[in-house]
């Protein structure tokens, strides 16, 4: 049964090509064909019963008043960002360089690879900061510094402390950790400068993964950087790359490794492994691991403490920013309306020592539905309308709590109430401390590579000829180029680049 038509790119040459999105099996496919490379039949998400139950869930339109480029030709061609996007950036990207001090297989960045040296200067930086931050009508209010390894550079805090100058009130680094674990003093440096969040490449709680994925055993490496981030109160999230016989068995201890820290790891993020093009295709549908593969593995390794209906889309979450856009007034708010495709998530608390997802003692439906309403109340107006309508929200929104299924240490009414009454960010930071947000990104490759979900991509890379481009274009299309223009020969300029902003040795155990 044929789903929708999209636009998708071929693998072998990244053109774009038609494209039928549809089901069969029990499984939604995707597939084209390329007139010089034939067929392509590739899974979207291996279970068609999911995908129905989150596409129920339509992002909303939040397009650019101040588009970056004119589009030209049809979804992804000419990218950064264009009038057909339709969502602002929630979270900004730029990569500081393509300096690593690992040589992992599986990553798309790397100057040891491509023999250039891609390292945008502090000033470009700042261009590219001031770029995200123009856009209208919602300016950008996260950004992460990502490579490449972002922590090779000299610079770094810096660079941190310029994000806060421009206007960014949430920073955070994506890093392997190697030098947060190595570098007396370095964690407090980042906190000092402004970091919030350290985004911790974690793929297990054993060698093997890390063998396999990174070269190298570093599980003792990550757990030096989470006890240093400890030290100074620098919270984590853990960012497990997943892939098929390699750590998909782990899921469930990683999930259990971050409740033991959830002192300090405020989330896990999953990211199923994106597929290079040269990826032979069999090969791709023996390790491809979607949504719904991560969301069954997650219920069978947890032996159904969390299960597959306890997560929901990431776009589910729309009625909450809009309701409190509409209370507030004003400049409109910073709303994740990524693709219902493009990920799923929850959040667990613990009552000692069992699992209990926030599923359980709220109506998360309910909720949702009584924030939509009172959001289309408030934008009507009228007669003491704000007022109205939070006595109705402190009235009904308790209502959709079962309380027998409350954690014990977790007053949920009162958190609820003083962050929708009062919008209190105290309340906000009340439920985040005593909650882990478990989560999972697919991001696309030009196998099951969707035009639909780029144009409502909230996850950009701002890159030093003025675009801002969404994250699967960026990696499936783009990367090369830009490094291409804006990279030196690698030997030619390391030297010069040493001295500035970093340092080519590898930090040593």
């Amino acid at each position: 049964m044929m789903i929708k038509k999209t636009k998708s790119l071929c693998p072998t040459c990244l053109k774009p090509l038609d494209a039928e999105v549809y089901e069969e099996d029990g499984k939604v496919w995707i597939k084209k064909e390329c007139p010089e490379h034939g067929e392509f039949n590739n899974t979207y998400w291996s279970d068609s019963e999911i995908y129905s139950l989150v596409d129920q869930y339509d992002p909303i339109d939040t397009s650019l008043d101040n588009p970056m480029v004119n589009k030209k030709g049809g979804c992804p061609s000419n990218c950064g960002l264009c009038n057909e996007h339709e969502s602002s950036t929630v979270l900004g990207l730029i990569d500081v360089t393509n300096r690593c001090n690992l040589k992992c297989p599986i990553c798309f960045a790397n100057a040891a690879v491509s023999k250039k040296l891609f390292e945008p200067s502090f000033e470009e930086i700042r261009q590219m900061l001031r770029n995200l931050r123009n856009e209208k009508p919602v300016a950008t209010a996260a950004i992460q510094y990502a490579g490449g390894e972002p922590t090779v550079r000299k610079d770094l805090p810096d660079l941190i402390r310029l994000a806060r100058e421009e206007g960014f009130s949430h920073t955070q680094i994506a890093t392997n950790g190697i030098r947060i674990a190595k570098r007396k003093g370095y964690a407090k440096e980042l906190k000092d400068a402004g970091l919030n969040t350290v985004y911790l490449q974690f793929d297990g709680v054993t060698e093997e993964p890390y063998l396999i994925a990174r070269n190298k055993n570093l599980l003792s490496t990550k757990i030096e950087a989470i006890e240093k981030c400890r030290e100074v109160g620098l919270g984590i999230v853990l960012v497990p790359t997943v892939v098929k016989g390699v750590n998909d068995e782990q899921v469930g201890d990683i999930i259990r490794f971050a409740i033991e820290n959830i002192d300090i790891v405020h989330g896990v993020n999953f990211q199923p492994v994106s597929f290079a093009g040269r990826t032979p295709s069999d090969q791709v549908e023996e390790q491809r691991i979607t949504i719904p593969d991560f969301l069954k593995l997650v219920d069978e390794q947890t032996d159904g403490q969390i299960q597959v209906n306890d997560f929901y889309s990431a776009t589910s979450v729309q009625p909450v920013t809009e309701f409190i856009g509409a209370l507030q007034g004003g400049e409109p708010p910073v709303t994740l309306n990524c693709h219902q495709h493009c990920g799923s998530a929850t959040y667990i608390f613990m009552d000692g020592d069992k699992i209990v997802p926030v599923t359980r003692f709220i109506d998360v439906d309910k909720f949702l539905a009584f924030l939509d309403r009172y959001a289309e109340k408030l934008e009507k107006g009228g007669f003491a309308i704000k007022s109205r309508v939070l006595a109705s929200a402190a009235k009904n929104l308790p209502k959709t709590i079962n309380e027998e299924n409350v954690p014990s240490n977790l007053d949920i009414k009162k958190i609820l109430l003083d962050i929708f009454k009062e919008q209190s960010y105290e309340a906000l930071g009340e439920f985040h401390i005593n909650s882990l947000l478990v989560s999972c990104m697919h991001f696309m490759d030009p196998f099951n590579f969707d035009a639909d979900r780029v144009r409502n991509c909230v996850i950009h890379y701002a890159v030093p000829d003025g675009r801002v481009i969404p994250f699967c274009t960026m990696n499936s299309i783009y990367r090369q180029s830009i490094e291409d223009e804006f990279s030196v020969p690698l030997k030619q300029k390391m030297t010069e680049f040493n001295d500035k902003t970093g340092e080519e040795d590898e930090d040593k155990d």
